[in-house]
């Protein structure tokens, strides 16, 4: 007979019901396990309500409208694309909406799931309380993820502006003009998106380069896309001061004044850590989310962390990953039976139009760390299939390890970049080099081939001169 709601001791309670929250307690209660899952706000997290659901489905809009727009380039006669603002915002919301039943109350509670609605914090190292409900277990997991951080500049607080948390549902009639503050990956995706149905952008950004992790020649690249599609992008610009003035927003920088219609805050992510009390169970933080270990233990070792909270690399997949690990580990009684988390290779993707798509070491990264390697460039225009697609525009770039085929990273600039990038993610999780992608058959005509490609410019670098000549000798033997 099951236990009544917050009855007795849990197995597994779970702190936050987005990407890491959910698969765990999903995990946990498909083992057996009592499990009760604790969320504040709402089911799904970032990720399908504030995050990749809902501004995919707005650049899946946004990249049809651009392909209108350019329709010569495809033998078709000029044409404006025709599309009403709402529309396009509501079939976003529309798409969110047909996803938020896998991440449902209802269907966790038919899994066997307790799940709690309130703010959750712990009252002692083996308890939490929520809404005046007390809860314990054998183990907990804090997966209460990160939001959208806020930068300190003077006159902020006093402007409206939207974040991604904001800007998918309160954002409802099309603005003349939008700045973006911040040139990472989500200034880019939403600057790009925005623009191309119909908002002037300008991204306002403090660093040197837009999206920062990348090599220099990839950020170039999309820098000069933002430009030709009419976006404008200010670097090494730092906003002093923020003031509305007749209905409009005005940044101050220290190159200049930038106005608009609206502002977007993308400055980035900060953990989750200040309401759950930490202290309070003698789990270890800091402003960079809790600490943890490699099995994702924080210093309390019954209390795990996963996703955002904890994870360095902010995605939905690492979140994912590390939950996995975390089911695993707290189902296991003994340290040598449970799971490390490794995430030496990691991919990541950028989805504006192409889409930069990342694993492993970029050359900046590599210099920085002193390592010596060989770089093989795949210009897309080389790749038949992105020819007949006018889709040549890009590159991909394969390090290796000096004078080896074993690959340290590949950067993607492309369509479906983030989907041809996994060829190269197995073959570095399976040790499989640059020589064997080539050898292997790739279906012709497909974007795919850029990866045989490249290990085809790997192979001619073993053609030494006196390879050359060695064959060379060979077929004149043969006659």
């Amino acid at each position: 007979m099951n236990a009544p709601k917050a009855s007795g001791v849990y197995n597994v309670v779970v702190i936050g019901a987005g990407t890491a929250g959910l698969v765990t307690a999903a995990g946990t209660a498909s083992l057996g396990g009592r499990v009760a899952l604790i969320e504040r706000n709402k089911m799904g997290g970032d990720c399908l309500n504030f995050g990749c659901v809902p501004s995919k489905a707005l650049i899946s809009s946004a990249r049809l409208v651009q392909q209108i727009r350019e329709a010569e380039k495809w033998g078709l006669r000029q044409q404006k694309p025709q599309f009403e603002f709402a529309e396009v915002m509501e079939r976003m919301r529309s798409r969110r909406a047909k996803i938020a039943p896998n991440d449902s109350q209802e269907r966790f509670e038919s899994l066997g799931v307790d799940v709690f609605r309130g703010e959750a914090r712990f009252v002692s190292p083996r308890e939490v309380e929520v809404d005046g409900q007390h809860l314990r277990a054998r183990n907990f997991v804090i997966a209460a993820g990160s939001r959208a951080a806020i930068p300190r500049i003077d006159g902020l607080d006093a402007v409206p502006y939207f974040t991604n948390e904001t800007i998918f549902d309160e954002l409802h009639e099309k603005p003349g003009s939008m700045v973006v503050l911040g040139g990472g990956p989500i200034g880019c995706e939403l600057g790009q998106a925005f623009s191309r149905i119909g908002i002037k952008i300008s991204i306002v950004h403090s660093g040197d380069q837009l999206l920062p992790p990348e090599d220099r020649d990839v950020a170039g690249f999309m820098q000069k896309r933002f430009a030709a599609e009419g976006m404008e992008v200010r670097l090494n610009a730092k906003t002093t001061r923020v003031r509305s003035e007749k209905g409009k927003i005005i940044l101050e920088t220290n190159h200049g004044e930038v106005a608009a219609d609206r502002l977007l805050i993308a400055t980035g992510r900060t953990p989750n850590v200040e309401r759950l009390s930490l202290k309070i169970a003698g789990v270890k933080y800091t402003e960079h989310g809790v600490e943890v270990n490699d099995y994702m233990q924080t210093s309390q070792p019954h209390i795990y962390a996963a996703g955002d909270v904890a994870n360095r690399l902010k995605f939905t997949h690492t979140a994912d990953f590390t939950a996995r690990a975390v089911v695993r580990n707290t189902l296991m009684p003994l340290q040598l039976l449970r799971q490390k988390v490794n995430c030496a290779v990691v991919p990541w993707c950028t989805y504006t139009d192409p889409e930069v798509a990342h694993v492993g070491l970029g050359e900046k990264e590599a210099v920085k760390r002193g390592i010596p390697y060989d770089l093989f460039v795949v210009p897309m225009e080389e790749v038949d299939r992105a020819v007949v697609e006018n889709e040549e525009a890009g590159f991909a770039k394969i390090l290796t390890q000096k004078g080896s085929d074993k690959i340290l990273g590949a950067t993607i600039i492309a369509p479906h970049a983030g989907d041809l990038l996994h060829e190269f993610v197995l073959a570095m999780n399976a040790g499989v080099g640059l020589g064997k992608i080539a050898n292997m058959i790739h279906a012709y005509p497909t974007f795919a081939e850029l990866a045989r490609k490249a290990g085809d410019k790997y192979n001619k670098t073993r053609l030494t001169p006196f390879a050359k000549k060695l064959f060379a000798w060979l077929y004149r033997r043969a006659f």
